[in-house]
This record gives C-alpha cells, sequence and structure tokens, in this order.
C-alpha cells in the first residue's frame, strides 16, 4: 500500500492519461434542469397567485350573490338582467313625461305672454 501522496499523483497521472472529460448525460441533464429551474419557480408563483385569487374572486362572487338576493330578491343574472332592462325603460318613459310637462308649462306661458 503507497502513502497518500503516491495515490494522489497516480490519480493525477490517470486524470492525465484520459485527457478532458465530456460531459456525460447525467451533466447534461442537471444543467438542463438548473436552466428550467427560474421558469419553474414563477409557474409556481403564478399558480400560487391564481390558487388565491380563486379564493378571493369565489369569496366576492358569494358576497355579491347574497347582496343581489337581499337587494333585488334574487341573484340569477338573466332575471337581474331583465330587471334593468325594464327598469331603464321604466326611466326613459318618465324622462319623456317629464319633457311633455315641460313642453305644456311652456305653452301656457307663451299663452299667457301673448295674451297679455
Amino acid at each position: 500500500m503507497g502513502t497518500r501522496t503516491e495515490m494522489e499523483r497516480g490519480r493525477k497521472g490517470q486524470e492525465k492519461d484520459q485527457g478532458p472529460r465530456e460531459a456525460g448525460p447525467d451533466v447534461e441533464a442537471l444543467r438542463r434542469l438548473e436552466a428550467l429551474q427560474p421558469a419553474y419557480e414563477r409557474l409556481r408563483a403564478d399558480r400560487i397567485r391564481a390558487e388565491s385569487d380563486v379564493e378571493r374572486l369565489t369569496a366576492e362572487l358569494a358576497a355579491a350573490r347574497a347582496q343581489a338576493r337581499e337587494e333585488l330578491g334574487t341573484d340569477d343574472e338573466a332575471e337581474i338582467r331583465r330587471m334593468i332592462e325594464e327598469a331603464r325603460a321604466e326611466n326613459a318613459r318618465r324622462v319623456e313625461d317629464f319633457a311633455q310637462a315641460l313642453r305644456a308649462v311652456q305653452d301656457r306661458l307663451s299663452a299667457l305672454d301673448t295674451a297679455r
């Protein structure tokens, strides 16, 4: 059995004989994994953020549905749309009625002015 220095010299001699080591498939796979790590971490963070958003938005939707049931008596979207369209039509009718009432007042005032 040789001394430690003799063994190290023997290894160094073997390494010189083999020439520069080429990267094997395992080393290349490790390099590729290291290169992919940042993308994986980014996607993982995006997934966590998306899951959090889903939880928050689900809670907001539940609150909005509860508010709609309380204020409108329903949380059915089609029914709410119908109610909105009905309210718009009623508002348009009332605006037209108000415009007619104003015209009538103007006509009476004009008639009084011409009668003087």
